[in-house]
């Protein structure tokens, strides 16, 4: 992935570079979710993946080029025309990073992360 995209109606940005690391911040975590984040049980339940050395994130040289772009418009029932911004950027890698997918390959992973091996099995038809 080189670029991502994301834009988001925040209402009137009160503080546009707060807004903007937010979102920053929000698609790095939603880009962790797709492709990397996945906790792992023992048969007996135990988490064998607790540690930030087994439970993969990504790191600044993981992720691509972030453009936000804040898209005004005014919230009447916001302060000064706000809304939240919060964690919505989370919510698009996912489904930008499976449709990417699906175009490259032509398979539609549907269980997170998407993993090579998890790529690999589903050009197999052994999606796991």
């Amino acid at each position: 992935m080189e670029k991502f995209v994301a834009a988001v109606d925040c209402g009137v940005a009160i503080h546009p570079r707060l807004a903007e690391g937010q979102m920053e911040g929000a698609v790095v975590q939603g880009i962790g979710h797709a492709l990397t984040e996945e906790l792992r049980f023992s048969p007996k339940g135990r988490c064998v993946n607790a540690n930030l050395f087994d439970y993969k994130i990504p790191c600044a040289l993981d992720v691509p080029d972030i453009d936000v772009v804040l898209v005004p418009s005014e919230e009447p029932t916001g302060p000064m025309g706000a809304k939240s911004i919060a964690e919505v950027g989370i919510n698009g890698p996912l489904p930008a990073i499976s449709n990417a997918i699906y175009d490259a390959v032509g398979v539609r992973l549907c269980r997170a992360p998407f993993t090579p091996e998890r790529v690999l099995a589903a050009l197999k038809g052994q999606e796991k």
